[in-house]
C-alpha cells in the first residue's frame, strides 16, 4: 500500500530537496498541483485533505494557514517551518532527542521539523542539561556559521545572482544582531534552558553546510567536568544512532580545522569536543548539512518513522548539489 504525500511549498529550497530525496520511492505517491494552482486556497485544501502525510515547506504564517485548511482527522503533518516548534500539541521531530522521542514521532499526527541551528544546538545542550552537567540557568552562548542556502531563495539570489542589484561579495556575514533569531525560543525550550541563550549566527559564501559551537568554561561548571566526561555523555546518549556520530577526543584533538561542508548531501550529524591543553576549557561543535539533517533530510527521516518504514530509506546515498 502506498502513502499519498503532498508537499505544500514544493517549489521552495526545502521542498525541492525533500522531493529529490523521495524520488524513486515505490511506497509513495505524490499529489502535485499545477503551477497556477499552488497558491489557490481551495486547490490546496483539497490536496491537503486527500494526503496521508502533508509536508509543509512554507513561511510560518502560510504554514499555520495550511494547518487550518486540514479537516480530515486522517491527515498527518510534518511542518518544516518554525511556526509550531514550541507549540503545544506538536511533537518535536528530533528522534535522537531522547529514548522516547522516536515512538512519539511514530504515533504523532503533528510533527514539527527542527530548525537547522536549533537541532544542532539542542543536540549539544539537551544531554548536558538533562544529566546535570550543565545547569539549566547557565549563561549559554552559541556561535554558528551556515551556508547561504539556509536563508532561502532571497539569500541564495543575493550570493549567486551577479546581475542582481543586491549582489554581495562578502565572504562572511554575522546577522541576527538584534539577538532575536527565530530559533532561540526553540533552542531554549528543547535545550532545557531556563534562561534565553545568547545566539550569534553567521552565513558564509558557500552553498551548504553548518557548524554550531557551544563554548564552555569547564572550570566554572559545577564539579568542573573534564572534556572526557562530556564525550562519554554524548557517546552514551547517541549510542546506536545511525544518523549521529560522536568523534573521539584523539581524532578531534588531531584536527587543525573543521570543514563545514564535509557532511553535505547526507543526513548525518557529527559532534566534536575540542579541549584546551590544561582541560579548563572546551568547545562542543556540531557539524551538519543545513539542507540535510537541518531540513529536508530530517523531514524524510521523520516521514519514514511516521510511515513505519526503515528510517534511513532514501537517506543513505549522498545528494550533491
Amino acid at each position: 500500500m502506498t502513502a499519498e504525500i503532498f508537499i505544500d511549498g514544493e517549489a521552495g529550497t526545502t521542498g525541492l530537496q525533500i522531493r529529490a530525496r523521495l524520488e524513486g520511492r515505490t511506497d509513495l505517491d505524490f499529489i502535485q498541483l499545477p503551477d497556477a494552482q499552488r497558491k489557490e486556497t481551495e486547490a490546496r485544501r483539497d490536496a491537503l485533505n486527500r494526503s496521508d502525510v502533508a509536508i509543509l515547506c512554507l513561511p510560518d504564517a502560510a504554514a499555520r494557514d495550511s494547518v487550518a485548511l486540514i479537516e480530515s482527522n486522517d491527515v498527518k503533518v510534518i511542518d518544516a517551518s518554525s511556526a509550531h516548534r514550541t507549540a503545544p500539541g506538536w511533537t518535536y521531530g528530533f528522534p535522537e532527542y531522547d529514548a522516547g522521542q522516536r515512538a512519539q514521532i511514530a504515533s504523532a499526527a503533528r510533527v514539527t521539523n527542527p530548525g537547522c541551528y536549533a537541532i544542532s544546538s539542542v543536540a549539544m545542550l539537551h544531554p548536558l542539561v538533562a544529566s546535570g552537567l550543565l545547569p539549566a540557568d547557565w549563561p549559554v552562548t552559541i556561535n554558528a556559521i551556515s551556508g547561504y542556502t539556509g536563508g532561502g531563495k532571497g539569500l541564495i539570489a543575493e550570493f549567486e545572482d551577479e546581475a542582481a542589484d543586491n549582489y554581495s561579495e562578502a565572504a562572511y556575514w554575522v546577522y541576527g544582531l538584534g539577538l532575536k533569531h527565530k530559533h532561540v525560543p526553540e533552542i531554549q525550550q528543547w535545550g532545557g534552558l531556563s534562561e534565553r541563550p545568547l545566539f550569534v549566527p553567521g552565513v558564509g559564501r558557500y552553498r551548504q553546510g553548518m557548524i554550531v559551537q557551544l563554548p564552555l568554561q569547564l572550570w566554572a561548571l559545577p564539579g568542573a567536568p573534564k572534556a572526557q566526561d562530556l564525550l562519554e555523555l554524548y557517546a552514551r546518549h547517541y549510542a546506536g544512532e545511525p544518523c549521529v556520530e560522536v568523534a573521539g577526543l584523539e581524532d578531534t584533538g588531531a584536527m587543525a580545522r573543521l570543514d563545514p561542508e564535509s557532511l553535505n548531501g547526507t543526513n548525518k550529524m557529527r559532534l566534536h569536543v575540542f579541549a584546551s591543553d590544561d582541560g579548563r576549557q572546551a568547545v562542543v561543535m556540531v557539524l551538519i548539512d543545513n539542507l540535510g539533517k537541518g531540513a529536508s533530510g530530517q523531514a524524510v527521516q521523520n516521514l519514514n518513522i511516521m510511515l513505519g518504514v526503515a528510517e534511513e530509506t532514501g537517506l543513505a546515498d549522498a545528494l550533491v548539489y
